[in-house]
């Protein structure tokens, strides 16, 4: 009994090998993983208020926080009040419609958040927002803004 092969050398590979190409696929998931941690720009943690109704605003000339500890930053940099009462003067001679958006942690006291208010406004910016966060547990917007 003869048995006979069925070899065909002219099909060549029909199939296409998916462990190579999930392998790779793998390996730039992990790059793109360990790269995002440093590309991400570090911010400054601040729990913020929740409000009912907030409103976006436009145009935000001076960005003051007021973390947990108690430190200032204006526009993301840590800060003093001389330097935020600088900036708000130089803002106002620049703008007369300049404003402020004045955020702070949860757990600030507030006559601390009077202080930085009443800073701003003796400094010559008459409008200024507090920022909250929406109840609901959306992302957070700037607060309407106050006026004298």
């Amino acid at each position: 009994m003869a048995i006979s092969a069925n070899l065909d050398d002219d099909d060549g590979i029909n199939d296409i090998n998916i462990t190579p190409l999930v392998d790779v696929m793998l390996v730039l998931l992990v790059i793109f993983l360990v790269a995002s941690v440093y590309i991400v720009k570090e911010a400054i943690e601040v729990e913020l208020p929740k409000a009912a109704k907030t409103s976006d605003v436009v145009e935000t000339t001076l960005s003051i926080v007021l973390d947990r500890n108690g430190a200032l930053y204006l526009n993301g940099n840590p800060t003093n009040q001389a330097i935020i009462a600088q900036a708000c003067k130089a803002a106002a001679a620049t703008n007369p419609n300049a404003q402020a958006i004045i955020a702070a942690d949860n757990d600030v006291r507030h006559g601390e958040v009077i202080k930085v208010i009443d800073l701003v406004r003796t400094n010559g910016l008459a409008k200024f927002a507090i920022n909250v966060k929406r109840a609901g547990n959306q992302a957070a917007a700037p607060g309407t803004p106050a006026t004298p």
